[in-house]
């Protein structure tokens, strides 16, 4: 595959990436936000598969497996089991309103972009520009975990900054050693099985997944 098309594809599938992040900034139902990760891990397991076709590095394809199957069909399906039980699928608060997060993103990926041009400029690889967009990404699933209200909801968040965090490997590496990244996948199952114990009590508790509840704790 020609050099100038391999960088196209992959700077095309990491802005994309990017491009859900924001959205998700954006979403107000939980339901479209799940759907927004679940494209997200689909355009990160088409960047793993044009990596690994490029590169000749077969653990990448395994990757691009497991992103498939866990992130676009296993974890969806349990984030909406998850809702399903604690009956959530309603507007979801902001602490800041999608035109302050907009915003809050739009100086996050400005940042990203100022702190990693220097390291991109020494790097020759093709996938040197998703280094910025991996941070932004991280960056802006950080804001999401800060500004939303509900658990499940900040869940989207740190699973989105798991995959800024693959896309940074690929960009830097050409991904993590096999049993790193199958670590980190099981890792994120049971944070998400966790999370959805944790989601579940809080509603019985207080009839509500509104994390600012756990404030009375320090009275």
């Amino acid at each position: 595959m020609d050099q100038l098309i391999t960088m196209n594809l992959v700077d095309l599938c990491a802005v994309l990436m990017l491009l859900t992040s924001v959205m998700a900034v954006a979403t107000t139902r939980m339901k479209p936000l799940i759907t927004l990760f679940s494209l997200q891990s689909v355009f990160l397991a088409a960047e793993a598969f044009i990596v690994a076709y490029t590169s000749g590095e077969s653990h990448i394809y395994i990757m691009c497996g497991l992103t498939l199957a866990l992130k676009v069909v296993v974890m969806p399906k349990m984030l909406l089991y998850i809702m399903g039980k604690i009956h959530v699928d309603k507007e979801i608060d902001l602490s800041i309103g999608i035109p302050g997060s907009l915003l809050a993103s739009g100086f996050m990926i400005f940042v990203s972009y100022y702190i990693a041009e220097p390291l991109i400029s020494t790097m020759e690889t093709v996938e040197r520009n998703c280094l910025a967009i991996s941070l932004s990404i991280i960056l802006i699933g950080l804001l999401m975990m800060c500004t939303r209200r509900k658990a499940i909801t900040e869940t989207i968040g740190l699973l989105m900054m798991e995959n800024g965090l693959f896309l940074g490997a690929i960009a830097l590496s050409h991904g993590m050693p096999l049993i790193v990244e199958i670590a980190a996948f099981f890792d994120v199952m049971v944070v998400i099985i966790i999370i959805g114990i944790f989601a579940n009590r809080i509603n019985k508790s207080f009839n509500s997944v509104d994390t600012s509840f756990l404030r009375r704790l320090k009275e």
